[in-house]
């Protein structure tokens, strides 16, 4: 495939998408990896990562190992990626604590339009696709209820937690650190970061290596034999991924990171709601929240103290969030 600077450019553009929805929990990078056109091949990419590409540099040169790895592309793609990822952070934290409705919202318009994108591709409609549809569905709603594990920092367990996690990272409608969070590996590896151990960072990284050039071959599989099947999955995924992206919940339990214990968020005030506890301690970056459900947006208002749930701006920014995903596909057809 011969591209120009302007293609890289583009696959740039769509990394840095993908870095902004990994940054939020609960949004997963391979839906808009999926949207915009690249997915089949990053999974194709990742999949060809193996020992014959140390064997093409040793006899042919660094160009054909290049060329091979299909490097222009990761390179581009991942510059965006972590460009985003890094930069973004900061802002998806101080929205989510500060405009959670608005940020969710947007998501929930983008991850609507996500569902009528990746629908579009499935070609044949029988009981299979319904049956892997719904399947779909209800594995990624069961995975957005599960409360979190206590915290475990074993070194086999980290290893195996960046494995699971980096599969979910690119899985459309699943988000990898959500996952962590159920893992109860988020505290163990944000804390790893924070004090830079190496050590630990290194074994999750390993097993997120194993796991994503594991799992790739995988999915390239499912796409070579099943690709009908698997994208009425992937949109069981994406749909079911709905109830973490719905923007009006109410906080059931939180997780204290100093300690990685979980408790009851009624545990510090009647009304339960995490907004009432965060002004009693006055230190957001103590506590984390773990279990919601969705309510809709009167119920909201009444938990969180006649809190307005902002349904016009919501619904503004969910039409915005649907219309990007247009815009995204409209780019991916572009460059494909």
């Amino acid at each position: 495939m011969q591209r120009r600077l302007s293609d890289y450019l583009f696959i740039s553009l769509k990394g840095i998408a993908m870095g902004a929805a990994d940054a939020v929990p609960g949004v997963s990078g391979g839906t808009i990896a999926f949207i915009s056109g690249i997915y089949e091949e990053l999974i194709t990419t990742i999949s060809g990562v193996n020992l014959s590409l140390l064997t093409t540099l040793r006899k042919n040169g660094f160009a054909a190992f290049w060329k091979q790895l299909n490097g222009s592309f990761l390179l581009a793609l991942l510059t965006g990626i972590i460009i985003s990822f890094v930069s973004f952070m900061r802002l998806a934290k101080y929205l989510i604590e500060q405009h959670p409705v608005l940020i969710w919202s947007f998501f929930f318009g983008l991850i609507i339009a996500s569902i009528v994108f990746v629908g579009k591709q499935i070609k044949t409609w029988n009981l299979g696709t319904i049956i892997s549809l719904i399947f779909g569905t209800l594995v990624a709603y069961y995975i957005t209820t599960l409360p979190s594990l206590a915290n475990n920092d074993s070194p086999v367990f980290l290893f195996f937690a960046g494995a699971i996690a980096i599969c979910a990272m690119i899985l459309p409608g699943i988000s990898g650190s959500f996952i962590l969070v159920i893992l109860g590996a988020y505290k163990t590896l944000s804390d790893a970061l924070h004090a830079f151990d190496f050590k630990r960072v290194f074994i999750f990284a390993a097993g997120a290596l194993i796991g994503l050039l594991s799992f790739s071959h995988v999915l390239k599989w499912l796409f070579k034999n099943y690709k009908n099947t698997t994208l009425a999955v992937l949109t069981g995924f994406i749909f079911g991924s709905l109830n973490k992206i719905w923007p009006w919940k109410e906080t059931l339990t939180v997780l204290e990171k100093s300690t990685g214990q979980t408790h009851p968020v009624s545990q510090f005030t009647e009304l339960g709601t995490i907004e009432v506890y965060q002004r009693q301690i006055n230190d957001f970056e103590t506590i984390k929240m773990v279990s919601e459900k969705s309510v809709m947006p009167f119920h909201y208002s009444h938990i969180n103290n006649a809190t307005d749930p902002q349904i016009a701006f919501a619904i503004g920014l969910m039409i915005i969030g649907f219309l990007t995903i247009f815009i995204l596909e409209k780019i991916g057809s572009k460059t494909e």
